[in-house]
């Protein structure tokens, strides 16, 4: 990884290299030896031996018996600086409360691609069993959260979803064009989308988006169980409201990094 400024010429101030060389350090790196940091920083190897020297006197660097490793004393600074919290830390709360009052399967997911992707899902021994688990994946449009996407996205995504090919995942699966976008127009109407067995056999599912301080879909919460016990309307007043809350929660958090330079 070379970290020379643009042009390729090595940084000139005292402290842009010391910088440049905690910089060399990629994330696979453990540890480098002088002549690896002089390579990738651009500077002589009598510079960069000075100023690893002085980043080991301050505890920025720690010396090996090969070369040189990043000190614990940078984690420590690190922590100390202002983090915007992950998605599933800041919905935890909402997918629990969720379940609380359900006890059913809730699902936090995102687009990936033309796929749903489940960041989390918090369920319990009264929730019906399902194929879904974090980090797991489904076609956007036979899922409830993914329908969100579609409906809600720019135009460009259903085109990519449906050059895709529609494919049954069940008797009931929507896969002709026409059906799904009109199935699409509804869930952009009514501001929730709802999965009737679409995905898996015997299972629904209900949710609403998520969304940013721009008023873009980011993410999507579901309510998901048996066929037979879930009133998906009746649930989606629910789903909205905690999608919601957090869409509030998420703007606040966002305009507050805007303010501290937080890049968004």
């Amino acid at each position: 990884m070379d970290v020379r400024a643009s042009g390729g010429e090595p940084p000139r101030s005292v402290l842009a290299r010391g910088l440049s060389l905690l910089d060399a350090f990629g994330s696979a790196d453990t540890e480098l030896n002088l002549t690896e940091l002089a390579a990738r920083t651009g500077l002589p190897k009598p510079t960069a031996h000075r100023l690893l020297s002085e980043l080991v006197r301050w505890g920025g660097v720690e010396r090996t018996e090969s070369g040189y490793r990043l000190s614990m004393r940078l984690f420590v600074l690190g922590q100390r600086a202002p983090r915007p919290r992950s998605l599933r830390e800041a919905a935890l709360p909402y997918l629990e409360d969720l379940y609380e009052a359900t006890h059913e399967n809730i699902h936090l997911a995102v687009l990936d691609g033309t796929d749903t992707l489940f960041l989390e899902k918090v369920t319990g021994r009264r929730s019906m069993p399902i194929v879904s688990r974090v980090g797991g994946r489904l076609p956007a449009y036979c899922t409830a959260t993914g329908k969100l996407f579609l409906a809600l996205g720019p135009p460009a995504r259903l085109e990519r979803v449906l050059a895709g090919g529609l494919v049954h995942y069940t008797p009931h699966t929507i896969v002709m064009p026409g059906l799904l976008q009109r199935e699409l127009a509804r869930t952009a109407d009514r501001g929730y989308a709802v999965n009737r067995e679409e995905s898996e056999a015997g299972v629904s599912a209900v949710a609403a988006p998520i969304y940013d301080h721009r008023r873009r879909v980011i993410a999507a919460i579901s309510i998901t169980g048996n066929v037979c016990r879930l009133d998906l309307d009746r649930l989606a007043p629910a789903v909205r409201t905690a999608a919601l809350a957090l869409s509030r929660e998420l703007a606040r958090e966002s305009a507050a990094d805007l303010k501290m330079g937080i890049p968004r």
